[in-house]
């Protein structure tokens, strides 16, 4: 479960956006909400179409300029040195075809990830200054290479570093270091990613000449891949980049593109933010995943269109690959924790298993994560050594406890909502406990949260209310898609969809019926039923059928309209402190302690409904609230250390089973109970 917080509104500063600007109500509420409210804001939000900053405002740009524009004219061999993942392949591509098309003498290289890793690395400088390279010019990478570019510089290669991360202590001894993040940096707007600052500088290359606006026709459609890839912030010029992009993808002249978009299938639909991250995006990372980024700057690059077919059907066959091998990885890990469910009481989930292709281990914790509602480290073992990567909740810098443990790991960086992480196998328990350590000490940690933009009446659902939502767009990191809350919804049928893989919901207020898609539960997995009433997370778009356009509602969480999830959230971290020896305070564990009343009635629900197989916090709700979810998880741990039932739970699953118990037992030698008994 996760934290339902909803923004707050002033509605009078909303009143008067909507006034200034005759916006519809429910967009001038959107930009008070996200705090776009001053009038430079909102039209740079909603008006600016190709304004960027002066690229030389970016400190060091006047010298990479320089040295690029020597070597064109001095027509010495130049790399464009890119990353494997979506922002270095397109960063990559944009640069290279931009100083290829000037005439440049250029190549270009990107690392392999499984065998040479993220950045610049010896062995590739080896293998260019075998090939003649004067001059290496990093795009999406470089920051952190000092080693590596003091190595170039000994060989007679000078380097020109473009980053978007940040600087470590020392900047690099490279001839120019364009990075918004170095401390002596004025630019304005920092939120670029790598393929966004390798367009500001081709821009500077361009000079006084610089015609942006053919700039944008010929490269927005790598900027918006690059940018949205990156999960960089969807405000300022990163707008200008998208807004552009998606435009241009529409009637884009790259071959490969457009047979990227044909073989994933968004022929005839709408090109949005939404499903070029979900569906372009990882197509491009997956190659990379899997150690062949250089074909998807080939199919950029490539002007034949059998050779584009081709990659893009590599790239999905390669996309579905990565998906099952994802898929394989998060079946272990579930098998993992229903073998062991202690594991997962712990404040930083930290996983490790044999050979999990590195990859893909960073999706995977993005997965176990939303499961939890947890900071999550996925390891992959190799022998002696091992990798990892983590994800983070909103509010609890990952990095930082990751740093704290420097000691034990062998490589480590990262910001504070995702990190890598390289260690000897050999210290992987000790990594575990002491990271959890630093959490524990951790004041107030966060849980995970939805954040819900505003409630919403549903006798307000209409296709007006939807289609003034597109003032927004495109939507992503920065501004993400509005979720509106619709609160004590009686539902009222439940309807299976597609061969039961998914449902449709009918709910009512007052003289309201709204219909809603819940994807992926099916009839079985689903905890509720008819005349609940419940409150829903949900996001708006529309669809059509024959020809007629209608509101389509697509739930993204659901919980009784009685529950309050931070009092449950609560009681599973007090639940979790009692089982893993961390202090708790005597009124919690008072609050946990359950009586006999307390057992016999659940005991009597779970014999009344022969088990129970749906996720232990709706028990809350089944019981009508006559239970907390703290003493329902104390009962529940104390029942089964007695022998009463059996408990599994996985990632999506749980099932409680009774046993069969001839003899009478003693519900105060339960373990648990006896902790708690000791508090107090």
């Amino acid at each position: 479960m996760k934290l339902w917080t909803v923004a707050p509104l002033d509605k009078n500063d909303a009143a008067k956006i909507q006034k200034d600007y005759e916006l519809p109500a429910i967009v001038a509420m959107l930009l008070r909400i996200r705090n776009i409210n001053t009038k430079e804001q909102i039209e740079d939000f909603l008006f600016n179409e190709d304004k960027i900053a002066d690229p030389f405002e970016i400190k060091d740009m006047d010298k990479a300029v320089e040295r690029i524009r020597r070597a064109i004219d001095d027509y010495e061999p130049i790399c464009v040195y890119g990353d494997y993942d979506a922002d270095g392949v397109t960063s990559t591509t944009l640069l290279y075809s931009y100083l290829d098309a000037i005439c440049a003498n250029v190549i270009y290289y990107i690392p392999s990830r499984e065998n040479e890793g993220y950045g610049m690395n010896r062995g590739a400088v080896d293998t260019l200054h075998e090939k003649g390279i004067k001059l290496i010019i990093t795009v999406d990478n470089g920051i952190s290479a000092l080693d590596e570019i003091d190595y170039a510089n000994s060989l007679g290669i000078d380097t020109v570093v473009t980053d978007h991360h940040m600087p470590l202590r020392e900047l690099p001894n490279a001839c120019a270091v364009v990075d918004l993040h170095r401390a002596d940096c004025p630019s304005r707007f920092k939120h670029l990613s790598g393929v966004g600052v390798a367009f500001k500088l081709i821009m500077a290359l361009e000079g006084e000449y610089c015609d942006l606006p053919s700039l944008l026709e010929n490269y927005s459609d790598l900027l918006a891949i690059g940018t949205i890839g990156d999960i960089v912030e969807l405000t300022g010029e990163n707008r200008v980049f998208v807004k552009n992009g998606i435009k241009n993808i529409v009637n884009c002249e790259r071959l490969g593109l457009n047979a990227l978009v044909e073989n994933s299938g968004l022929t005839g639909k709408p090109i949005t933010a939404g499903n070029i991250s979900f569906t372009i995006v990882p197509r491009i990372n997956a190659v990379g995943r899997l150690g062949l980024s250089q074909k998807s700057v080939s199919l950029f690059l490539t002007e034949d269109e059998k050779e584009a077919d081709e990659i893009a059907c590599r790239l999905c066959s390669d996309n579905s690959e990565r998906q099952q091998i994802e898929k394989n990885i998060v079946s272990k890990i579930d098998e993992t924790i229903k073998n062991n469910p202690d594991m997962v009481l712990d404040r930083i989930l930290v996983i490790d298993g044999e050979d999990w292709h590195q990859g893909v281990i960073g999706i995977v914790a993005s997965r176990i994560k939303e499961a939890y509602g947890k900071p999550t480290i996925i390891i992959s073992r190799n022998g002696e050594k091992a990798k990892a990567s983590g994800r983070s909740v909103e509010g609890f810098p990952l990095c930082d406890a990751v740093f704290a443990c420097s000691d034990l790991l062998t490589h480590y960086g990262g910001h504070p909502m995702a990190v890598g992480l390289s260690l000897k196998s050999e210290n992987i328990d000790a990594f575990r406990k002491r990271i959890n350590q630093y959490a524990e000490k951790f004041e107030n940690m966060p849980f995970d949260r939805l954040n819900i933009d505003c409630k919403l009446n549903p006798a307000y659902l209409n296709m007006e209310l939807v289609n003034s939502l597109s003032y927004l767009q495109p939507f992503g990191a920065g501004n993400p898609t509005p979720i509106f809350g619709l609160y004590n919804m009686t539902l009222k049928n439940i309807i299976p969809l597609s061969n039961n893989k998914h449902l449709k919901l009918i709910f009512e207020r007052r003289d309201t019926t709204v219909a809603a898609m819940k994807f992926f539960t099916s009839f079985e997995e689903f905890p509720y039923q008819r005349e609940d009433t419940l409150d829903l997370a949900v996001t708006l778009s529309s669809s059509e059928y024959n020809g007629n356009a209608s509101v389509s509602v697509i739930i993204k969480d659901i919980k009784p309209t009685a529950c309050e999830s931070i009092n449950i959230l609560q009681d599973m971290r007090s639940y979790e402190n009692i089982s893993i020896g961390a202090d708790i305070d005597k009124s919690r564990a008072l609050e946990l302690l359950p009586d006999r009343n307390d057992f016999a009635l659940l005991y009597r629900f779970l014999k009344q409904n022969n088990g129970y197989n749906f996720p232990v916090e709706t028990l809350v709700h089944k019981l009508e609230y006559k239970l907390s979810y703290g003493r329902i998880r104390v009962i529940l741990k104390a029942m089964q250390e007695l022998g009463l039932i059996n408990i599994t739970e996985g990632i999506n699953s749980c099932s409680i089973g009774l046993n069969v118990v001839s003899e009478k037992v003693e519900l105060e030698s339960a373990d648990i109970i006896k902790k708690l008994r000791e508090v107090l």
